[in-house]
C-alpha cells in the first residue's frame, strides 16, 4: 500500500546572490573520536547527505505509464536517459581519469597488499584535476566573486579526490565513496544541474556520473588490487561500495507516479527476484542494466567460493519475500548505522562550507548508540554536550515519501542495525567451519540458509536430496547463520 506523504524534501540549491556572497572553506577533519561521530548525526552536513541520498533513490524507482495499460518506465543502465551537458562533462571527466591508468601500470614486483603504483596514478591524479575541473565544469562555478580568498574549485576538488581511496593505505571503502556523493552533492548545491521535472537530472546523476564512477573503482581495484578500507570482512555487506545498493534496489521497486507514492514492500512486475544473487548466470544477465546486480557481479569477479559463504549478509538480503521495495528500505536504514554512524568510515570525511559541521537545530533526539559510546575517545579534544543520535528515516517521514515512524535500533558490531531481536553471543561458541560445517556467527537465529543440493551455491551440510533446515544443521553441530534481521522471510512487513 502505498504511503501518502508530503513531497519530497531536495538538497537546497543556492541561488545566485548567495553564492556571489558565499565564503568557501577548504575542507577540514572534524571528527576524531566517538563523541565527534554523535556531534555529526546531528549536524546540517549529515542532514544534507541523508537529504541528498533520498532525493536520488527516489528518482530511481519506476513510474507509471500515463496510459494505464502501458507498461512501467523503469531506469536501467542499457537504457538511454536525457543527459544535460554537465553530466556528459563529469561522464568524460571519469572517462579521463579512467584512461591515466595507462600511464602507471601495475608493479610486477611481489606483494603482499595493494600495488604501490596507484601511488603514481593518484599523483597524476592530483596533478591533473585542477585542470581537469577547468576543462569540464563552468568557469564560472570554479571561482569566487565574493572577497572570500578560497575559490569553490579549492573546496569541491577536496571531496573528488577523497573519491578514489586512499594512497598511503592502499585501499579503498564506503568512506570515500561518501566523498564522492559529498562531491556531487556540492555541484547540486552550487547548482550546476539545470532544474527539471519528476527527478529526470537525479537519474542522469546516477545512471552517467555515479555508475561510471563505480566502474572506475572497481577497475582500480583490480588494476592496483587496493585493500578494503574499514571492511567488516564477511560480515559487512560489502568490502568496498554501499551506494549501487541503495539505488540498484530502487530501479526494482513497484513503479509509482511521483515520490509520494513511494511503496515499502513489491517488486516491479517481471524483476528478478532478490534469490537470484546466488545464481551466476542472473547475475551476468541483469549486471549491464541494474546496479544491484552490477555490484553483486563485481563481487563474483573478485571472489570464488560458494555465495552464501563469502556474502553471507548479501546472502540472507536475498530470503526477502517482500519484494525490492523492502530491500530498498533495509538499505537507507543499514547505510545510516554502517556507513555514517561508524567512526572507521566517517572520521576522514572533512567539513567545508557547503557540508557544514553545525548543529542542525531541526535534528530530533533519541537514545544515544551504545555503538558510538564505545567509539576512541581523544584526550586533546575538549569535552563537549553530545546531542543524542537520530534516526533519519523517522525524521522523513515527516518530509520525505519511505513512510517509516520506527526509531533505529542501536547498532553494536555489524549486524543489520534496526534488528527486531538480537541474541547475545554465547560464551564459548566460536564460529564454526569446516566440510560439514557452515561458516556462521553462532548469536543470531537463522531464518535464511544456503539454497539445497542443485542450485548454484550448495550447503555441504545438507542431506543429499533434501533441503537444508534449522533443525538439522543444529542437529549436526551447526551454529545459526548471521543474518539481517529486516530480511527475515517469514515477515512480510
Amino acid at each position: 500500500m502505498a504511503a501518502a506523504m508530503p513531497p519530497l524534501q531536495t538538497l537546497e540549491v543556492l541561488d545566485e546572490t548567495n553564492q556571489n556572497e558565499h565564503t568557501f572553506i577548504v575542507p577540514v577533519k572534524r571528527i576524531h573520536d566517538g563523541d565527534d561521530v554523535s556531534f555529526f548525526l546531528a549536524s546540517k552536513a549529515y542532514t544534507d547527505i541523508m537529504t541528498f541520498i533520498f532525493q536520488l533513490n527516489a528518482a530511481m524507482f519506476p513510474r507509471k505509464a500515463k496510459d494505464p495499460h502501458g507498461p512501467p518506465q523503469e531506469w536501467r543502465l542499457d537504457s538511454g536517459t536525457s543527459t544535460p551537458l554537465i553530466v556528459e562533462n563529469l561522464a568524460k571527466l571519469l572517462e579521463t581519469l579512467a584512461a591515466m591508468i595507462e600511464e602507471a601500470p601495475p608493479d610486477p614486483g611481489p606483494r603482499r597488499y595493494g600495488n604501490i603504483s596507484f601511488r603514481t596514478w593518484y599523483g597524476l591524479v592530483r596533478e591533473r584535476t585542477s585542470d581537469l575541473l577547468d576543462r569540464y565544469l563552468p568557469s564560472e562555478l570554479l571561482s569566487s566573486s565574493s572577497a572570500a580568498d578560497v575559490p569553490a574549485k579549492a573546496e569541491i576538488e577536496a571531496y573528488l579526490m577523497g573519491s578514489f581511496g586512499s594512497s598511503q593505505r592502499l585501499d579503498y571503502g564506503t568512506g570515500h565513496e561518501l566523498s564522492f556523493l559529498a562531491f556531487m552533492g556540492c555541484l547540486w548545491k552550487l547548482g550546476v544541474f539545470p532544474k527539471s521535472d519528476d527527478g529526470d537530472q537525479e537519474r542522469a546523476i546516477v545512471l552517467k556520473v555515479i555508475e561510471p564512477y563505480l566502474q572506475l573503482i572497481r577497475r582500480l581495484i583490480l588494476t592496483y588490487t587496493l585493500e578494503p578500507a574499514g571492511s567488516h570482512g564477511v560480515w559487512g555487506l560489502d568490502d568496498h561500495s554501499f551506494l549501487p545498493y541503495v539505488f540498484g534496489s530502487a530501479q526494482l521497486s513497484p513503479a509509482i507516479s511521483s515520490p509520494a507514492d513511494i511503496t515499502v514492500e513489491g517488486s516491479l512486475p517481471g524483476a528478478p527476484n532478490a534469490a537470484d544473487v546466488a545464481k551466476l548466470t542472473m547475475v551476468q544477465r541483469e549486471r549491464p542494466r541494474n546496479m544491484y546486480f552490477s555490484a553483486i557481479g563485481f563481487i563474483y569477479d573478485v571472489k570464488k567460493g560458494p555465495f552464501w559463504e563469502h556474502s553471507p549478509i548479501l546472502f540472507d538480503i536475498s530470503g526477502v519475500k517482500a519484494g525490492w521495495a523492502k530491500i530498498n528500505k533495509g538499505m537507507l536504514k543499514m547505510y545510516h548505522a554502517e556507513v555514517l554512524s561508524k567512526f572507521p568510515v566517517v572520521q576522514h570525511f572533512p567539513f567545508g562550507s557547503l557540508f557544514v559541521w553545525e548543529k542542525d537545530p531541526t535534528a530530533a533526539e533519541i537514545a544515544k548508540s551504545v555503538h558510538t559510546a564505545s567509539q576512541p575517545k581523544s584526550s586533546s579534544v575538549t569535552a563537549r554536550p553530545q546531542p543524542a543520535l537520530r534516526d533519519p528515516l523517522a525524521e522523513a517521514s515527516a518530509r520525505t515519501p519511505l513512510g517509516v515512524g520506527s526509531v533505529i535500533a542501536p547498532a553494536s558490531g555489524t549486524a543489520a542495525p534496526w534488528a527486531s531481536s538480537r541474541v547475545p553471543a554465547r560464551p564459548g561458541v566460536s564460529v564454526l567451519s569446516g566440510p560439514n560445517q557452515p561458516t556462521q556467527a553462532p548469536w543470531v537465529p537463522s531464518t535464511r540458509l544456503p539454497p539445497p543440493p542443485g542450485g548454484t551455491t550448495t550447503a555441504p551440510w545438507a542431506k543429499p536430496g533434501g533441503s537444508a533446515s534449522t533443525s538439522s544443521t543444529q542437529a549436526q553441530g551447526g551454529a545459526p547463520s548471521t543474518r539481517a534481521p529486516w530480511a527475515d522471510k517469514r515477515s512480510q512487513g
